[in-house]
């Protein structure tokens, strides 16, 4: 599992977490763990996996959860 911050949230149900090495990584509400999407904020520690999104083809983060 890697480790991020929360850098972005919208509220169309998808948003962006800042890497360690500093990049941004899409993800989107159905990847967070339960209904904790909605208890996000900006500048929030997260835990996570990097994988290829299926309608994408893209790299984005899966399995997000709070840390």
């Amino acid at each position: 599992m890697a480790q991020g911050t929360i850098s972005k949230l919208t509220d169309r149900g998808f948003g962006f977490i800042k890497q360690e090495d500093g990049t941004e990584l899409f993800f989107h509400r159905s990847q967070v763990d339960g209904d904790a999407f909605d208890s996000l904020t900006q500048g929030q520690s997260v835990t996570y996996e990097k994988g290829m999104g299926q309608r994408s083809g893209k790299e984005e983060a899966q399995k997000v959860s709070p840390s």
